[in-house]
């Protein structure tokens, strides 16, 4: 007889049990106050899409004083301790890192993107959205669709966040955050929607 989930008592991990999983592991995983999230693996498309994301900030940034990193690189989330993945970011001037018991985390990306999968999505959009936007040097959030073409920009204004939403192909997104622009088809180079 399977036993109701409900019923099964539920292990909360410590962060020491945390940090010393992200040590051992090439998988990337993510602490929500006792459990422990996998954010590696997921679907062709996202993969495409974060990849497509990283290259062309990275050619927007070819020459300039900031950089593009992959989803590798964990960012220092304060609010939501200790760090986050995101897909993809990009730091202006010098990187700065925080160590996190052994995990070098970046505290000061102007730009973070996530693109959104199914096990992800409500995260995506609620909780890292908050902790990213309460990082000082947060500039722009964009949230990516993997199952449609759109993307959500938020733009910090002052104290206020502006959201802004483009669903066009041909849409040119504004990236005031690192003074350019970027194709939304460009994102989703290489992906057919029916």
């Amino acid at each position: 007889m399977v036993a109701n989930l409900k019923d099964v008592p539920r292990h909360y991990y410590t962060l020491e049990e945390y940090f010393a999983l992200e040590r051992a592991s090439e998988a990337r995983y993510e602490y929500w106050d006792g459990e422990i999230l996998c954010m590696s693996g997921g679907t062709d498309r996202h993969y495409i899409i974060s990849e497509n994301l990283r290259t062309k900030l990275a050619e927007i940034l070819r020459g300039r004083d900031c950089r593009a990193f992959s989803g590798g690189v964990p960012i220092h989330t304060p609010s939501l301790p200790p760090y986050r993945y995101a897909d993809a970011s990009v730091v202006c001037g010098q990187p700065i890192f925080v160590n996190c018991s052994g995990i070098d985390a970046l505290t000061n990306p102007v730009l973070v993107v996530e693109v959104l999968s199914p096990s992800t999505d409500q995260l995506d959009k609620g909780a890292k959205r908050t902790a990213y936007q309460k990082v000082p040097s947060v500039r722009e959030y964009l949230i990516v669709a993997h199952d449609a073409p759109h993307v959500t920009q938020y733009r910090r204004r002052g104290r206020q966040w502006v959201r802004q939403d483009f669903g066009d192909l041909h849409a040119i997104l504004e990236l005031p955050s690192i003074s350019s622009q970027l194709r939304i088809g460009d994102i989703y180079e290489g992906i057919v929607f029916s």
